[in-house]
C-alpha cells in the first residue's frame, strides 16, 4: 500500500476503535484512531486523511455535525459512517451530507477493510479538476479521471488522453 492512503477511525468505544484500527493495520493501512469528534477535526488539520470511518454516536460533537464539518473542510476526505443506532432517517442524512457509506454495527474485520477499499477506490474514480494552458485563461477546464489501482482494463477509446490507468503492484486491498 502507498504511503499516500491514510485512514482516521473515530469512535469513543475503546473495543470498536482498536479493532478497526487493528483490522487496518493488517490490510497495510496507515491508520490514526481517535474517541471524539473533536480530536477527529483537530487530527484533520493536521494531516490529510483519504478515508474517515466515522461513529454518530459520541460524547461532544457527534457524528453527523463531525462529517458536516468534514465534507465542508476536506471534501476529498471519503467518510464511512459505522453506528451502533442505525435508522433509516440518519441513513438519508449522512448520505445527503456526503457520506459515502453508511454501515450498522456490528461491523467485522473483513467488512471495515472492505469499506475502507470501496471508499478509496471511489475517491480515486474521483474527477480532479485540472486547468489546462490556454483553457485555463478563457476560464474553461480539463479533467483527469484517476483510476482505481486494481483495475487491469485499458481506457476506452472515448476517454481520450485526459483517462490516467494505474495498475495494482501491491498485495493490499488499498493498494
Amino acid at each position: 500500500m502507498s504511503e499516500a492512503n491514510k485512514i482516521l477511525v473515530v469512535d469513543d468505544d475503546e473495543t470498536v476503535r482498536l479493532s478497526y484500527q487493528r483490522s487496518l493495520q493488517t490490510a497495510h493501512c496507515n491508520v490514526e484512531a481517535v474517541l471524539s469528534g473533536e480530536e477527529a477535526l483537530r487530527a484533520m488539520e493536521h494531516e490529510n486523511f483519504d478515508v474517515v470511518l466515522l461513529d454518530l454516536r459520541m460524547p461532544g460533537i457527534d457524528g453527523m455535525s463531525v462529517l458536516k464539518e468534514i465534507k465542508r473542510g476536506w471534501p476529498n476526505s471519503e467518510v464511512v459512517v459505522i453506528t451502533g443506532y442505525p435508522t433509516v432517517e440518519s441513513a438519508k442524512e449522512a448520505v445527503r451530507l456526503g457520506a459515502y457509506d453508511y454501515l450498522a454495527k456490528p461491523v467485522g474485520p473483513a467488512e471495515v477493510i472492505n469499506a475502507a477499499s470501496r471508499a478509496m477506490n471511489q475517491k480515486k474514480w474521483t474527477l480532479r479538476r485540472e486547468p489546462s494552458g490556454s483553457d485555463a485563461e478563457l476560464g474553461a477546464s480539463t479533467y483527469r479521471m484517476k483510476t482505481p489501482r486494481d483495475w487491469h482494463g485499458a481506457a476506452s477509446p472515448s476517454a481520450g488522453s485526459a483517462a490516467t490507468i494505474e495498475r495494482n503492484t501491491g498485495s493490499s486491498p488499498l493498494g
